[in-house]
């Protein structure tokens, strides 16, 4: 996939293709259904496949207090966006000065003039432009008369309801990780690299893979079934991950990303690593001693092992 960071800054771009605009924030199932379904029609009649997003999301420049956690990484997001199939991802830096173009300026210059763009897919609730002035029938309206045909995509539910990037934000947040992955079509996933830790957990028999993350939204303090990957190892290994602040061992400490790897001891810091979370074990827990501590460790332990007994690490 060709990635063009600045679209609006250079004239080599995918002419006459089959586009789709949005944020994308998780590339959810609702998203991999859209992307999909643009590839297939852009290779059907041969010509570019092409999705047009923006970096950083727009409330992160207009209103930053009600700016959403992002799902992912601008990097997982493009990452997502190639899977589905798309031959070129178009990277427009939102700033306030590109947030007062106008909707049908935004069609005319960019979807029309610089793209050629044959045919546009958008969702059915899709606004863009100043103040959002734009949808799905101004871009019908100003498509046609540049002989650019516009195509709505319906919402996709799971059979309760919408699948929405805010939906997903909401069941990470309460740590329902597993209905999060069932509506990504994949694990939830954070990005980061190997920090040094206080060493606590070798202390008493667990040592651990600190995560710095690079993701803005973490799971809620508790205990999680997931997977580790290590590119230097090239491989994906079971782990059981805590995410929380210590209460046993610490007063108002700060919150850590932290993962027991099954079978594993090498030293990895410093390293981009990946971990993937699968399921909730129980929450963050104050017990009366490091004993009490460690036994329920253990036990954490012994779950996460049979768990992957039974459903081995690909």
């Amino acid at each position: 996939m060709i990635v063009i960071r600045d679209p609006l800054r250079t004239h080599d771009l995918p002419k006459g293709g089959i586009v789709t605009v949005g944020n994308f924030d998780g590339v959810h199932l609702g998203h991999q259904k859209m992307l999909r379904d643009v590839a297939g029609r852009a290779d059907a009649l041969g010509v570019p496949s092409v999705v047009v997003t923006f970096d950083p999301h727009p409330l992160k420049v207009l209103r930053p207090e009600e700016a959403p956690r992002m799902i992912q990484t601008l990097r997982q997001r493009e990452e997502a966006i190639e899977a589905c199939g798309i031959g070129a991802l178009l990277i427009v830096p939102f700033t306030r000065d590109f947030s007062l173009t106008p909707a049908e300026t935004f069609v005319r210059e960019l979807l029309l003039r610089r793209l050629g763009a044959r045919e546009v897919h958008v969702g059915e609730r899709f606004t863009f432009g100043h103040q959002k002035g734009g949808n799905l029938a101004l871009l019908t309206r100003v498509g046609a008369e540049g002989g650019m045909a516009v195509v709505g995509i319906s919402d996709v539910t799971d059979g309760e309801a919408r699948i929405s990037s805010t939906r997903i934000r909401q069941a990470i947040g309460a740590g329902d990780v597993a209905l999060a992955a069932s509506l990504l079509g994949r694990p939830y996933a954070m990005d980061g690299f190997v920090a040094k830790g206080d060493r606590m957990g070798r202390k008493i028999g667990f040592p651990t893979i600190n995560l710095k993350p690079e993701n803005e939204l973490l799971p809620c303090d508790g205990v999680y079934l997931s997977t580790l990957y290590l590119p230097s190892f090239e491989r994906t290994f079971g782990c059981v991950t805590n995410i929380g602040r210590r209460p046993t061992v610490y007063e108002d400490y700060a919150t850590t990303v932290e993962s027991y790897v099954l079978d594993f001891s090498s030293d990895v810091y410093g390293e981009k690593i990946r971990i993937a979370f699968l399921g909730r074990l129980r929450d963050e827990m104050v017990f009366p001693s490091m004993l009490e501590l460690t036994s329920q460790i253990r036990k954490d332990v012994e779950a996460t092992r049979l768990y992957f007994l039974r459903n081995p690490v690909p």
